[in-house]
């Protein structure tokens, strides 16, 4: 009962287990020392050349008599029979049945079996011309007529059908009998390329007019661009010039409209610059221009062009080539006005055939399409349609007049309560100062800080009253700087910057520690030095070191790309020798932040007040003394430095780290004077660690970081496992006892 249940019809009714093939075990080799005689594949693939035995091939069977020639067509035909009682629907084996009969002579046969074939599938009209080649083969022409004659009245969609029908009539020299076949198949309406072979076989036999009819017939049939070329070009082939233009004429009157007009237009021009008839020419290709959409009379318009640059003079071509773009662009604005990149290539062609009438128009077409939302994306490209056109009416025009119109209407129509563009407030006001009108410009850039502040206006209104040496305009501009963006760094850094250079150290104080008591700044850094940015950190870090001003100043040129941009109370403070309130600095900024950086960097400060000479002016101390007091107060700033990251924050370990690196290389710098084992022995050991890594998904497997245990944490860890040590004695004991 197992053996049935287990059993499979689709294997015969044997199991899995029966049907498995076994394999020979692979024999384990011994002894794997390589042979003496090495063979090599190519050795192998020879010999099993050499040993495979001939082909097999059953005898030749000679024929002597007629029975037995008669027994081997009865035992061959009984074959295909049979073959096709069970593939009636193969094709390939009705071709080799009738082709063996063909092959015995027995055509009668042959042909029944042709027909028997077609019975099965009459829609296949390789049968069909494998049958009449069979009939044209062996010579049985009315035979082969009757083939054809049946072929095409079944499938007369078929045009390989027609042309082997009419090409054996014509090889007969049958010519009437193979047009009237062609007058069969044109009723049937085919396709262009029967129309033409009609055409070609009529020509053959120079018969014109018979030619001329049937293209009429075939423009009829076929009314499309091409058929009344092809009908224009034989006419002109044949000398008819007055017939062709005919052809053209009749063809435009009925595809005038058609989506293949170009080509009509352009194989019409040709004609009649063939016939040395230059205005027919010009004016048809005007015509079309006239008629045919833009955007499909691109080939058009190249050859109007050429044939302007061939037969036309200078003002012809150049009308041509700018035309021809003119209508390219009024076709786009027209389709969407606000497309801007249109209206500038449109300009820019104006500007470059020079008619300042047809400029300013379009320049003024151009501003009328004002954005429709009010929103400063939609503006900045509309905004260059006026920028352009003040800088045409003043550079190229020279229309000063218009220009300042140009520049009042433009600020008009700026919406200054939703947005603003300083860009125009600054090229009027340069404008007028081009114009030596100091008054006006400076009663623009008034309006536009009333109207629309911004930084850009403040920075060129101030540039160009400290040109004018206006020194109480400038306070009074940085003033009302400072009113609009109190939290703008720059404005007071640059507003100390210009306190300094007029020798007016205590201005410039008060205007830092005003600067540093707001209570937000948008780049502290630009005051404090901020430790967060690298490249200030570094620059606090070479002022100190440095010896002398010059470096000081070179130094500051390599750190910074906008130097003149960058100013910090600390510096300023440096570069007056108040090296007391530097530390007072140094602590405010503490108070603010307790970032890695601020702390090397006042310690930093602190070690290298010795290498500088920084010291009192009261006390004359001896270099020794003063170097150990410069290095007791980095290490109390040091201290101060591990104590807080120890106590408030102990998981920035990395930093702790970096921090004891720092007094390390500090102490060491510092030769016998400095104590290495001081800061050696809370140097923190570096361990690998593995944690999980967690997605959405959940655990994505581990990743390796770096951890570091420092000496305190290593003593407390000590006293865990001795805990836990004594923790698990003692459950033992209780364990054992019960």
């Amino acid at each position: 009962m197992a053996s049935a249940r287990d059993s499979d019809p689709t294997l015969g009714y044997l199991t899995r287990k029966e049907t498995e093939v076994k394999l020979p075990r692979p024999t384990r080799v011994k002894n794997k020392t390589p042979a003496q005689i090495q063979i090599t594949a190519e050795q192998i693939l020879r010999e099993a050349r050499e040993r495979q035995e001939a082909e097999i091939r059953p005898p030749k069977q000679k024929i002597t008599d007629s029975t037995e020639l008669g027994d081997y067509r009865l035992r061959k035909r009984k074959e295909f029979e049979d073959l096709i009682r069970r593939v009636r629907w193969n094709k390939s084996v009705w071709v080799k049945y009738a082709k063996w009969e063909e092959s015995q002579k027995d055509f009668t046969r042959a042909r029944s079996v042709w027909e028997r074939a077609l019975e099965v599938d009459y829609r296949d009209h390789t049968m069909w011309l494998k049958y009449a080649d069979f009939e044209m083969k062996n010579k049985f022409v009315n035979h082969a007529r009757n083939v054809w004659d049946r072929a095409v009245m079944l499938l007369p969609r078929v045009d390989q059908l027609w042309y082997k029908y009419i090409h054996m009539e014509e090889m007969l020299g049958n010519v009437a009998g193979a047009r009237q076949i062609f007058e069969r198949w044109m009723s049937w309406q085919p396709d262009q390329q029967g129309w033409l072979s009609y055409i070609k076989f009529e020509l053959r036999y120079n018969e014109v007019e018979r030619a001329r009819e049937i293209f009429e017939r075939f423009v009829d049939c076929h009314p499309k661009v091409g058929a009344w070329i092809r009908y224009a070009k034989f006419e002109m082939k044949n000398g008819e010039i007055a017939r062709a233009r005919s052809c053209y004429e009749r063809a435009v009157e009925k595809l005038g409209d058609d989506e293949e007009a170009e080509e009509l237009f352009v194989a019409f021009a040709e004609f009649e610059e063939k016939c040395k008839e230059t205005e027919r020419a010009r004016c048809i290709y005007k015509y079309a221009l006239d008629h045919i959409p833009k955007g499909r009379a691109e080939e058009l318009y190249k050859k109007f062009v050429a044939f302007e640059k061939q037969y036309g003079d200078r003002e012809g071509i150049e009308d041509a080539i700018v035309g021809k773009r003119r209508f390219q662009y009024e076709d786009e604005v027209r389709k969407n006005p606000l497309n801007y990149d249109a209206w500038f290539d449109y300009i820019r062609l104006e500007e470059s055939a020079g008619n300042k009438e047809r400029i300013e128009d379009v320049y003024e077409r151009s501003i009328a399409n004002i954005p429709p939302a009010q929103e400063k994306r939609y503006w900045q490209r509309y905004i260059y349609l006026w920028i352009n056109y003040v800088l045409y009416e003043e550079l190229d025009a020279q229309d000063v007049d218009r220009t300042r119109n140009i520049y009042n209407l433009c600020l008009k129509i700026i919406p200054f309560d939703k947005f603003s563009f300083a860009k125009i407030w600054l090229m009027a006001a340069q404008f007028e100062i081009r114009q030596l009108d100091l008054d006006r410009a400076r009663l623009i850039l008034g309006s536009a800080i009333g109207k629309a502040p911004k930084d850009k206006i403040f920075k060129k209104y101030i540039e160009i009253e400290l040109q004018l040496g206006n020194i109480d305009r400038c306070r009074k501009l940085y003033q009302k700087y400072l009113e609009w963006s109190p939290e703008h760094c720059y404005a007071w850094s640059k507003f100390a910057e210009l306190e300094r250079s007029l020798a007016e150290t205590e201005r410039a104080r008060s205007i830092f520690e005003l600067a540093i008591d707001q209570p937000a700044l948008d780049m502290p850094e630009l005051l404090w030095k901020d430790p967060i940015v690298k490249l200030f950190l570094n620059l606090i870090e070479a002022v100190i070191i440095c010896h002398f001003k010059c470096l000081h100043q070179k130094i500051r040129r390599e750190l910074f790309i906008n130097s003149k941009e960058t100013l910090a109370y600390i510096d300023f403070e440096i570069s007056e020798g108040e090296y007391e309130r530097t530390r007072a600095l140094y602590e405010r900024l503490l108070n603010r932040t307790k970032h890695l950086k601020v702390w090397i960097s006042y310690a930093k400060f602190e070690a290298s007040a010795v290498e500088d000479g920084f010291q009192d002016s009261n006390v004359q101390e001896s270099d020794y003394e003063l170097k150990r007091k410069c290095l007791q107060r980095a290490r109390g700033v040091f201290e101060r430095a591990l104590s807080y990251f120890r106590t408030s924050a102990p998981e920035l370990k990395e930093e702790r780290a970096m921090l004891l690196e720092e007094w390390l290389n500090m102490e060491s710098s510092f030769g016998e004077l400095g104590d290495v084992d001081l800061v050696r022995v809370k140097l923190p050991k570096k361990l690998k660690k593995r944690r999980h890594i967690e997605n959405e998904d959940g655990p994505a497997g581990y990743e390796e970081y770096i951890d570091y245990l420092f000496p305190e944490e290593t003593q407390t860890t000590n006293l865990k496992i001795l805990e836990a040590a004594y923790k698990w004695k003692k459950q033992k004991i209780v364990s054992d006892e019960d």
